[in-house]
């Protein structure tokens, strides 16, 4: 018989195949870049994607986030991969905070687990994956910025879909694996190696060869995600070009305008160049007999000195 706990992990792997192909659009979209000329082609899809939430309502918040990207000041961004189905607003499977830094050209990236046990303002204890179920991305945002003390300035939303289509629309990406496995009939050798969107699918699916577990596959993510954003820096294949605007304008929410997206095109690319991995540490638990990531308060502390301090230039 198959137990609750390995069916959990069974979804939770099946789920995976659309969160980082969603992500990886939202990468695309707020540091990825096209040319100017290319830009001034996608004010539809960006007008369709525009979704701002009800806190950038207020006339302090657009100067505040204004004045940021006029003086080229840090920006953090979070990344939300959700699974929406219909009828259902569904949860955000997938979080992650960019730290973007155009003094010193670099970027901060830390995955937040899913599973991990937090205060929802209103809601109390839960699973930081339940906000966006119970208030939608702006719930999310305010559950993440309390836990981690921190500010987050603009948001990208993805539907969990897309992520074969989206890497072969860049032409595939090249990764270093770290060592080499087989998994789903493909052969995956140590070292640098091309992907295309079935072959990257595979790569993050694999798990249970790996000694790290989850946090193997989530380091394989990150090389993905830092992959693509490489790709598509450097993207300009106009034939390609229609297929990309159609995944982001169906897939892609965010409260980036036009104007500020430009603004990150020109000021924020270069954080691409160095980018920096953090990983929350904690222990999984079982809680009146739900599992969760317990983290402890002296590790949300790491984790927001260590983004404060990237943020300053420290």
């Amino acid at each position: 018989m198959v137990s609750r706990t390995d069916k959990r992990k069974e979804k939770k792997k099946r789920k995976w195949i659309y969160w980082v192909g969603g992500i990886i659009l939202a990468l695309i979209l707020i540091v990825g870049g096209y040319g100017f000329y290319l830009w001034n082609q996608v004010g539809n899809t960006v007008e369709t994607m525009h979704n701002p939430l009800a806190r950038d309502d207020s006339p302090e918040r657009q100067k505040e986030i204004e004045g940021r990207f006029k003086q080229k000041e840090s920006v953090n961004a979070l990344l939300l991969g959700v699974d929406e189905r219909s009828g259902d607003r569904g949860r955000s499977d997938t979080m992650i905070i960019l730290s973007l830094n155009p003094e010193s050209d670099s970027m901060l990236m830390l995955s937040i687990p899913r599973d991990t046990y937090v205060t929802i303002p209103g809601r109390g204890k839960d699973k930081i994956n339940h906000a966006y179920a119970f208030g939608g991305t702006e719930l999310s945002v305010q559950t993440v910025e309390e836990t981690f003390d921190i500010p987050i300035h603009v948001y990208g939303r993805v539907n969990m879909e897309g992520f074969q289509q989206g890497i072969d629309a860049l032409g595939g990406v090249t990764i270093n694996n770290n060592f080499s496995f087989t998994q789903d009939g493909s052969n995956f050798p140590e070292g640098e190696i091309r992907l295309n969107g079935k072959e990257a699918l595979k790569y993050i699916r694999m798990r249970k060869q790996d000694p790290r577990g989850d946090f193997g596959r989530n380091e394989r993510q990150r090389k993905v995600i830092a992959a693509a954003i490489d790709q598509a820096a450097s993207f300009n294949s106009i034939t390609k070009f229609g297929e990309m605007l159609n995944i982001l304008g169906t897939n892609v929410q965010t409260d980036l305008d036009m104007d500020r997206i430009r603004t990150l095109f020109s000021n924020y690319l270069g954080t691409r160049n160095n980018i920096q991995t953090l990983q929350l540490e904690g222990s999984g638990q079982m809680i009146g007999g739900i599992y969760y990531y317990v983290v402890p308060d002296s590790e949300f502390s790491r984790i927001n000195n260590e983004i404060t301090n990237h943020m300053e230039g420290n």
